[in-house]
């Protein structure tokens, strides 16, 4: 056949012409298919296996060519780029990286780095299309995708690799995984029957108003704390080598208030990082600014102070980075970040926000304590009041008052330390300023201060010793004990001539205070708390204790709730008044004896200050020295107390209120949190070379990166700061709080790195996904009950987590969400679990810890055996594992087993392993047998009167579903086998079916204490099923 006739051509030209036209959308399609995605595909090439010498570290950068930007990719470097736009092959990259000669391959063999051939070619067809740089998609503002909602845009991904999403998963899988969840608890058989009857007729409308159930109740808030806790580093004890306890839960108890409430996440972040800035702040916002002070605190006696107080910052700027912006900031702290567009100057810039600050302690009250004290302060304002009224011109005599004071003050010279030394504990003190010397760090349980100077006086008659605040000490001060305070046994005065080696000892004569306690015993504040006992060689009392030769008595004061951590001072006259040639010295030495047993309440000076007279009768003013002080600063309310205090004709009026000052609560417990530093004690922030403390370059003041928006103030505040992480223009805070909580009910976030959505993060399949509900969660007034009924309602989340064969193979972790998620609980829900089931979880919600039952041998080497764990009795015993007693140096055996993090820093995302041991703890954990023991009953007295109905309910329990026949029959086999080796005596129907066996709990007619412990046995099994332990 001729095909060149031309009654041929026509036809074959239109035929030609429509496979032509067929063809073009997919070669189109197929050319779009090979455009190189940077962002997914040539990034994480570069960032792996290039940034770390051609990044943006300058100080490492080899070759002076950067490869993290478009410009420095394309700079010349002398004849040659290392990316020529759309010519591969004259690129010195490609050459490079295709090179076989050693010296010339990159990365160097050296290195241990290697490209795939798939990823040369990458860069190749990368350069040959023009080789464009694009933003990280962290850095850039997320957008919402025109679409319905997550189900629409995990749809588009999927039938882009030619895949469908799953089915709905049944109803009891459902209400079981929404309880898990949302509240960490097992639904009963009651509350699984009462979904399943909405569901068969409107499934959506069951979902919906399960979820507003859940969301309502306390158990959310107790589930969802727990993640948060996480990425605070929450834990009971300080850590390091003491790792003494601390009361740090009314901190967790406003994570809990904050969640049930469902406080803004914006506002949730701003008051953790700055609520004491909050102009009018209420003590809530105070509590929650103990989120920077969850770290460790090192109680050594040799530490340097100054060192382990930035040690302590940058860990702050760690979990900042992990908790709000998903960045590793600490990459950055000795350098600049290897990857990320992060400056050491930009860290410092961040570091300046958070140092500016003291590490402060607060009393916390109960909302009847606060009421009360509001009460009785507003009465004290109305006589005070009433006072100003009676008194027309008492600003007038105020003033005449002060100027007065001013005069008597003058006749006192402040010492400037020539030295300044501390005997005992490896203290470190420091003189500030103002002359006064600060010891800081872990206080010895004795230990003896020394200040030498040179006076400029020539006739001394008495010193001063005066107890300071600091905002760094324990209750600002101005001791050093659990609540602030100081005792001093002992003090002695030195004098030494010009050109004279010998000090020489002064008499003393009679002692006076602004204030002291009458003569008792001593009385460790913290132990008492803990069951500790008095001291009973040591007493605390008068003035006159310091100088009666006995180290055995102190003098302290400790004026109570109201003024407890107030300044004091104390006089010590000398018998025969002191005269010094010009450049004689004088030292003081103040010895304190009144250490805690163990060293817990060890209530030595935290700051002092020394002074001296030559007046000739010499005395303390009437007033309480905060006066004294006062008068420098001008604080009107301190001088006009201490003004009517001074006044006779107010003496009805001050009675009256030293009543009412008497009646101030103790408040219920305390805090640790950040404060601003006051204005006198003011830090600035230095450059630290290679993150070394006492390596400083120059002065930085505060900043933010600038690859991020800018924080639009003069002179920025830390408030400003924290008000900057959450802004809407910041492109990650809403990403990565949306990111936690999907990791949450899926087991692993969109991002997988949840601590680090930088340039070295995978890039999620679903990035559109997070964005879109990133943007929602923000116009929604960042509300995380929103967040999460958006996930729980939609069809993605509802799928059964069943597995096809060809999921398995093209998916096996799930990352295109083609199916449900399915993964085993968390630790504190595998021990929440078997207290539910079993009916004795205790539902108490807040408060202090519990000690659980560990084996001794933790206690016995632990390096501070904790002599204060006592473990809980029933029902504490049996709280909820939120309250478990985070001890750092001792990790509870039962949750580390499941995985629970140590709190030493900051955790974004836990591992998930599954090993014998955890076995092992739930079969042997006396906490899990009596749980066993406990479900027994509860199977006995609900499940039916046969073995095959208290089966299918102990499923029910474990579950959520009925026993399979195969599983009816390998528990009856079961129960009939340990029946029979209790009735032959092989196992103890005691020790099995009964924790108390003297004290055994009435049973349901026909039950024997054989039956309990055989199904304690059978719980024992349920308990640890793989499917009770899995969220499916």
């Amino acid at each position: 056949m001729n095909f060149r006739s031309p009654k041929f051509r026509f036809p074959l030209a239109l035929i030609a012409c429509v496979l032509a036209a067929t063809a073009l959308p997919a070669r189109a399609e197929d050319q779009a298919e090979k455009r190189v995605d940077f962002g997914r595909e040539v990034l994480p090439i570069l960032a792996q296996n290039c940034y770390h010498c051609h990044g943006p570290d300058a100080n490492e950068r080899q070759a002076d060519l950067r490869l993290d930007t478009q410009a420095g990719s394309r700079q010349e470097l002398g004849g040659y780029a290392a990316l020529v736009p759309g010519k591969p092959d004259e690129s010195e990259l490609v050459r490079r990286i295709e090179s076989d000669d050693a010296g010339e391959q990159m990365p160097p063999p050296d290195s241990k780095l290697h490209l795939t051939e798939t990823q040369r070619q990458v860069l190749r067809r990368w350069i040959s299309q023009g080789g464009d740089y694009a933003q990280h998609w962290a850095f850039a503002p997320p957008q919402k995708a025109d679409a319905q909602g997550i189900d629409e845009l995990v749809d588009a991904r999927l039938e882009r690799e030619s895949l469908k999403r799953s089915p709905r998963a049944s109803s009891e899988v459902l209400c079981r995984r929404l309880y898990l969840d949302l509240t960490g608890l097992p639904p009963s058989p009651r509350e699984i029957d009462a979904f399943v009857g909405v569901a068969q007729f409107d499934q959506d409308a069951a979902v919906a108003e399960l979820i507003d159930r859940l969301l309502d109740s306390s158990a959310y808030s107790e589930k969802w704390a727990r993640h948060w806790l996480d990425a605070a580093r929450y834990a009971d004890s300080n850590g390091f080598e003491k790792d003494m306890p601390r009361e740090q839960w009314a901190w967790r108890d406003w994570v809990l208030k904050a969640i049930a409430s469902d406080m803004p996440y914006d506002q949730f972040v701003i008051e953790q990082m700055a609520g004491d800035l909050i102009p009018d702040h209420t003590q809530d916002q105070l509590v929650a600014t103990g989120f920077l002070r969850n770290g460790m605190v090192n109680e050594e006696g040799a530490i340097i102070y100054e060192q382990f107080r930035t040690e302590g910052i940058f860990d702050r700027m760690d979990c900042v980075g992990k908790a709000v912006l998903g960045l590793t900031l600490q990459c950055a702290q000795c350098h600049t970040h290897k990857f990320d567009p992060l400056t050491h100057d930009e860290y410092f810039g961040i570091f300046a926000f958070l140092n500016d600050t003291a590490e402060a302690q607060s009393w916390v009250y109960t909302p009847a304590q606060l009421k009360q004290r509001d009460s009785l302060r507003n009465q004290i304002a109305a006589i005070e009041a009433e006072i100003k009224t009676a008194e027309p011109d008492w600003q007038e005599q105020l003033n005449r008052w002060i100027q007065a004071q001013k005069q008597s003050e003058s006749q006192w010279e402040t010492l400037d330390p020539i030295e300044h030394e501390w005997e005992g504990g490896l203290n470190h003190p420091v003189k500030l300023p103002d002359h006064s010397v600060l010891v800081l760090g872990h206080p010895s349980p004795s230990g003896k201060g020394f200040i030498t100077a040179k006076p400029k006086m020539h006739r001394i008659s008495a010193i001063r010793i005066e107890g300071l605040r600091y905002g760094d000490l324990p209750f600002g001060g101005p001791g050093r004990s659990y609540h602030g305070a100081f005792a001093i046994s002992e003090v002695e005065v030195f004098s030494r001539q010009p050109g004279s080696q010998e000090w020489k000892l002064l008499p003393l004569g009679t002692p006076s205070a602004d204030f002291a306690e009458k003569d008792h015993l001593l009385e460790p504040f913290f132990l008492n708390r803990r069951g500790g006992k008095t001291q009973e060689e040591r007493r605390v009392g008068p003035a006159a204790f310091l100088v009666d030769g006995d180290l055995k008595t102190a003098w302290r004061s400790d004026r109570g709730p109201v003024l407890r951590e107030t300044e004091s001072v104390a006089l010590v006259r000398l018998k025969n008044p002191l005269y010094l040639s010009t450049g004689g010295e004088i030292k003081v030495r103040l010895s304190q004896d009144h250490g805690g047993d163990g060293g817990i309440d060890n209530q030595q000076l935290g700051r002092f200050r020394i002074g001296v007279t030559g007046a000739t009768q010499p005395a303390l003013p009437a007033h309480d020295h905060a006066a004294t002080l006062a008068l420098e600063t001008a604080d009107e309310a301190v001088l006009f107390r201490a003004w009517r205090q001074s006044v006779k004709a107010f003496a009805e009026q001050n009675q009256q209120i030293a009543a009412l000052e008497a009646q101030y609560p103790e408040a219920a417990t305390s805090v640790l949190h950040l404060a601003r530093t006051k204005p006198d004690h003011h830090r600035t922030t230095q450059l630290l070379d290679r993150g070394a403390w006492d390596q400083p370059k120059h002065e930085v003041s505060p900043h933010t990166p600038a690859i991020l928006p800018p924080l639009e103030a003069e002179s920025p505040t830390r408030l400003d700061f924290a008000r900057w992480l959450v802004d809407k223009q910041n492109p990650l805070a809403a990403r990565v709080q949306v990111n936690r909580v999907w990791q949450a009910m899926f087991g692993s976030g969109l991002v997988e790195t949840s601590e680090d959505f930088g340039v070295r993060a995978p890039r999620p399949e679903h990035l559109a996904v997070l964005d879109w509900l990133a943007v929602d969660f923000m116009e929604h007034g960042w509300s995380q009950k929103h967040l999460i009924r958006r996930i729980a309602t939609s069809e993605t989340y509802q799928q059964t987590s069943r597995v096809t064969p060809e999921l398995l193979e093209r998916d096996p972790n799930n990352r295109l969400l083609a199916r449900g998620a399915r993964f085993r609980v968390e630790a504190e829900v595998v021990r929440d679990l078997a207290l539910s089931m079993a009916g004795i979880l205790h539902r108490q919600v807040g408060g202090p810890s519990f000690f659980p039952p560990v084996p001794q041998s933790l206690l016995d080497y632990n390096f501070f055996k904790p002599d204060y764990w006592e473990p809980a009795e029933a029902p504490e015993r049996y709280r909820r594992s939120l309250y478990v007693f985070r001890k750092r140096s001792m990790p509870d055996p039962v949750l580390t087993t499941f995985d629970a993090p140590n709190s030493d820093a900051a955790c974004a995302r836990r591992t998930r392993s599954n090993t014998p041991l955890a076995a092992l703890v739930s079969l042997n954990e006396p906490v899990f047998v009596e749980a066993s023991q406990a479900m027994s009953l509860r199977v006995l007295r609900e499940g039916g009167s046969t073995d095959a109905e208290r089966i299918d309910y102990a499923y029910r329990l474990a579950t959520g579903r009925n026993a399979k026949p195969a599983e009816q029959e390998a528990l009856l086999q079961l129960l009939a086998s340990q029946r029979q080796r209790l009735a032959d005596g092989w196992l103890s129907i005691d020790k099995i079916g009964f924790r108390d066996p003297d004290h055994r709990p009435e049973l349901p007619e026909g039950v024997t204490p054989q039956d309990v412990a055989a199904w304690a046995i059978a719980s024992r099994v349920m308990l640890n099923l793989d499917e009770t332990l899995t969220r499916n």
